[in-house]
């Protein structure tokens, strides 16, 4: 050993020897900041070597003089840089001649230094082996050495057992054998009650509580009966302590399982204290920790995201619902979010409880005690305490879940964040009534309260909102795919399922509501419910459950193409996509070279509007996208309805006034496009139907607020403040340019997106209809679709009609129907000039019609409406000028006849609309002048539809000889015109 140890010492010697020596390689240059110059000794040392070299240039050194040349520093234990060394020699000026010569030095140092070491090191590893070798033969000696005396050992142990022992030795130890025989017994069961505590803690640590239990009573019973002992009524009150002590370890285990169930460990517990006779006291001890784990947990969730100065008073006997006031705004969601999961978890843990118990009821082969009556007795306690411990424990959740939302004034928040609030609130309730079948009243209160101050002023905001987006609208087309709908919006996503399964509830008949208990209110299926799918892992309030995917409902211009371009500059545009559009500058559309293209166009089932016009005037243009037409504000009303229908989704009692608010956004619509777009309309009588004028007048009087006269002190009453704004169309709109036949593409656009809106809305009626179903007001959703949705269409005509009327030079046709000698005797075969003027007019409606539909699609209801209109307002002009003739002959009235049917021919084949309307509106004037005296005034009461003035010349040219029967029927006009029947 000796040996060993003196190897080590001069092994360690030769290694610290070597780390010295190795301190003079050159190391790198450090990072640091230079410290200041403190010691010029070494300076000056250096320069007096360097002096002393360059006195012998051509002096070859050998190493040991370049050795005793390095600096002491270098030999220093202590850290030493060299690096920062060397460069505090270097003078303020900068010499590179000197600092070449010290670089050159200083290399030289280091070959001379590296070589040293390694011939030390080569020099003495053979003595290193040598070491070794001698190592390993002291350990081959020594073990020799250790065998021999372990074998004398043996050999006098063997002597003194055979030498020593006698016959009378071996007799004492036979008696003595004999009395301790009985005694080891006894000492071995109470050696085994002094280890029980220890192994009980064991099995405790292991959660084998039913053995911990079982070990501990057969303890007692075994202390029992060795109680002659002194030492045992000591340790039988030590055992009475640990079986005290393992039922509060119970307990705690018990309280546990609160918030997350364990199969294994509550199986344990029940058969541990089924085995102590405590079943039931173990049921009421459980129903008292989830009562305080739902306490204990909501308050650990509100106090984290406190802040630290509420949180300091806590401690002074600050409550739940103090506390609950001051989580911040920008915390209350995640607060809210954290909340709910965490109760969940308690939740979810006595559902599996009650499943437990379901499963798994007493019986005499699970250990309990007690006859089959009492067996049966403590089953139906647990039953009925597991059903009061269900209503209690969702009564203490809404208790806290109240309490939360009333502390905070939600009134501020954005309404995406407030869905979201809701929609936790809903899954909460969707929970509730899959836990106990309770409808959490309480917490609909709460959260209706809520929801009624949030949403009135939310409203309002969103009809403000609405009236800035329309007086700013540019009524362009916003390109979206062909099949676009509203469900492909972000806040119809959440509503989908529902959607599509009410629909199909619909179709099939079926009696079961889409809401059934394993079903979420939304008519989303939940396969199996809430317990089943997160029992394990997650819960219903992750984020991650929540639909957050991007919406694409734009049109791809570049599959597509369209009129529709923004304004930004196409430098950004690829080379390879340029080379498949043309601008020509004149608002066509762009040329697209894809044959493909041209197919899917051909296979469209839209029709476009006179196809065969359409090819010739369109030749080396594209067609216009063939989708909806809608605007900005269209979208903008769809996202709004999506949010009003997620909060009736979410909130059913608050179901009905939120749709009510939801037909406010239609209306608006509506009467904004009939203020905008039929102000410059002449005319009306004839124009609007009954039901749109009703519910235009409607609108009016109950959503827009009327304008204050100038200099007019009235205040606005209340119910005045609930309402909107007259609309007013934007300064850019230009509806007077007769080239874009008077703003046709804007107006176009403005009526078929809302056309295309009460399209949607109808979609979504049967949803509607299913929020409200037991709603004693849900007659207002079918009065809304019957007076509102359903006259969208019919704005059409007068809308278009305004195009017709300054399209067409109708004064010119007057005054050229005024020179028209309608006193011939004689039937002409010649129609008249105004005939062909009007035509004309027409023919340049058609082109310009033709111009407009190159960039925007015309559909074939749009189509046949601006041709229905325009032949109207013809009609209308042709039976105002036949009436302006104060006299009119036989020949004349064949003359009329002529020009009408001339313009109906030529109208056909400038037109596919068929069959050519309001024609009889003519016809049937022109050959009233046919009829006899005596069937005059019949005629007259039955057609009401012309006016005093048209019926007035009627009579005055029919009855030009009966001056009696002219003045009577003329009393019948005026008389009708008094009454309002006629104009």
């Amino acid at each position: 050993m000796a040996v060993m140890g003196d190897f080590k010492q001069r092994f360690s010697g030769l290694l610290n020897k070597l780390g010295n020596q190795s301190r003079l390689s050159l190391n790198s240059p450090s990072e640091e900041t230079l410290k200041p110059i403190t010691n010029e000794s070494s300076v000056s040392t250096i320069k007096r070597e360097d002096e002393k070299h360059s006195e012998q240039p051509d002096e070859i050194l050998s190493d040991d003089e370049i050795l005793e040349m390095v600096e002491k520093d270098y030999f220093k234990e202590t850290e030493f840089d060299p690096s920062r060394h060397e460069l505090k020699k270097i003078n303020s000026k900068l010499n590179c001649d000197e600092i070449l010569i010290q670089s050159e030095r200083l290399h030289r140092q280091q070959k001379v230094v590296s070589k040293k070491v390694l011939s030390q090191i080569l020099t003495n590893q053979r003595a290193c082996n040598e070491e070794f070798e001698r190592i390993q033969n002291l350990q081959s000696l020594l073990r020799e050495t250790l065998s021999i005396c372990r074998d004398g050992r043996s050999k006098l142990n063997m002597g003194k057992q055979q030498l020593t022992t006698t016959s009378l030795g071996i007799l004492a130890n036979y008696r003595k054998r004999q009395l301790l025989r009985d005694l080891l017994s006894s000492l071995n069961t109470i050696k085994t009650l002094q280890r029980s505590e220890e192994h009980i803690q064991v099995l405790l640590s292991e959660y084998r509580y039913e053995d911990a239990i079982s070990q501990l009573l057969d303890c007692q019973s075994a202390a029992s009966s060795l109680r002659r002992f002194a030492c045992v009524a000591a340790l039988s009150s030590k055992l009475q302590d640990t079986l005290v002590m393992t039922e509060e370890q119970l307990d705690v285990a018990l309280g546990k399982i609160c918030e997350k169930f364990d199969e294994t460990l509550y199986g344990q517990l029940q058969a541990a204290y089924a085995q102590l006779g405590k079943t039931q006291a173990a049921m009421d001890q459980l129903h008292m920790h989830f009562t305080s784990s739902i306490q204990n947990t909501a308050l650990k969730v509100i106090k984290s995201f406190v802040g630290k100065p509420e949180l300091g008073v806590v401690a002074s006997g600050k409550q739940y619902n103090e506390l609950c006031k001051n989580v911040r705004e920008e915390n209350f969601i995640p607060c809210l979010q954290e909340l709910c999961t965490s109760l969940w978890r308690i939740v979810c843990s006595h559902h599996r409880v009650a499943l437990w118990h379901q499963k798994n009821l007493l019986g005499s082969s699970s250990g309990s005690k007690g006859t089959e009556l009492e067996v049966s007795f403590t089953n139906e306690y647990i039953r009925q305490k597991m059903e009061s411990m269900q209503a209690r424990i969702w009564h203490d959740v809404q208790a806290r879940f109240s309490t939360y939302l009333f502390s905070s004034d939600l009134a501020s928040f954005k309404f995406d964040n407030f869905l979201q609030v809701l929609g936790l609130v809903h899954r909460l309730m969707e929970v509730g009534e899959e836990f106990c079948g309770s409808q959490s009243e309480e917490l609909q209160k709460s959260v209706r309260l809520q929801s009624e101050n949030y949403f009135g002023k939310y409203h309002v905001g969103c009809l403000e909102e609405l009236r800035i987006f329309l007086e700013n609208e540019s009524w362009t087309h916003c390109p979206v795919k062909n099949d676009f709908s509203c469900l492909q919006l972000q806040e119809f996503r959440s509503l989908r399922g529902a959607i599509q399964n009410v629909h199909l509830h619909e179709q099939q008949k079926l009696q079961q509501s889409p809401d059934s208990s394993n079903q979420s209110q939304d008519g989303s299926s939940v396969a199996g419910g809430f317990f089943a799918k997160f029992a394990e892992s997650g819960s219903p309030f992750d984020l991650t459950t929540f639909d957050l995917q991007e919406e694409d409902i734009l049109a791809n211009i570049i599959d597509e193409p369209s009129g529709y371009f923004s304004d930004d500059s196409d430098e950004d545009v690829p080379e390879e996509l340029r080379g498949d559009f043309v601008d020509e500058g004149h608002g066509e559309s762009a040329i697209h070279s894809s044959e493909e293209l041209e197919v899917r166009f051909e296979n469209s089932d839209r029709v476009h509007f006179n196809p065969k016009k359409a090819a010739k005037g369109n030749k080396g243009r594209s067609r216009p996208l063939q989708g909806p037409l809608l605007t900005n504000t269209t979208l903008t009303v769809l996202r709004h309805c999506g949010k009003y229908l997620q909060m009736s989704r979410l909130l059913r009692t608050v179901a009905m006034d939120v749709i009510i608010c939801l037909t406010q956004l239609f209306q608006y619509y509506l009467y904004a496009v009939n203020t905008f777009f039929t102000s410059d309309l002449v005319d009306q009588s004839s124009l609007y139907s009954i039901k749109l004028q009703a519910t235009l007048k409607r609108i009016n009087m109950d959503l827009i607020r009327p304008e204050k006269l100038p200099n007019s002190v009235q205040q606005t009453s209340h119910d005045d403040r609930k309402k909107v704004p007259q609309p007013h169309i934007s300064p850019i709109v230009n509806l007077n340019n007769p080239e874009n036949l008077f703003g046709l593409s804007e107006r176009v656009v403005a009526v078929e997106s809302l056309v295309f809106l009460a399209e949607q809305l109808d979609s979504l009626r049967p949803y509607l209809e299913h929020l409200v179903r037991h709603e004693p007001r849900k007659h207002l959703v079918q009065q809304f679709y019957l007076q509102m949705v359903s006259v969208a269409s019919d704005l059409r005509l007068p809308v278009y009609a305004c195009i017709s009327s300054r399209t067409l030079d109708l004064r010119s046709m007057l005054n050229m129907m005024g020179r028209v000698n309608w006193e011939i005797k004689e039937v002409s075969s010649q129609h008249s000039q105004y005939v062909d003027f009007i035509l004309r007019e027409m023919q340049i409606f058609s082109m310009r019609l033709e111009e407009v539909a190159s960039h925007l699609f015309i559909s074939k209801d749009v189509y046949d409406t601006l041709w229905e209109a325009l032949v109207i307002v013809c009609c209308n002009t042709f039976v105002e000028g036949f009436s302006n003739a104060r006299k009119c002959a036989t020949g004349g009235r064949a003359l009329m006849q002529l020009d009408f049917t001339q313009f109906i021919s030529k109208l056909e084949k400038l037109t596919t609309l068929r069959p050519i309307p309001y024609k009889e509106f003519v016809e049937v004037y022109v050959k009233a002048y046919y009829l006899p005296e005596e069937l005059l005034e019949k005629w007259i009461r039955e057609h009401p539809q012309y006016s005093s003035k048209q019926l007035q010349t009627l009579v005055h040219c029919t009855c030009q000889n009966n001056k009696k029967t002219r003045q009577r029927l003329s009393g019948v006009i005026e008389e009708l015109e008094r009454v309002g029947l006629i104009k």
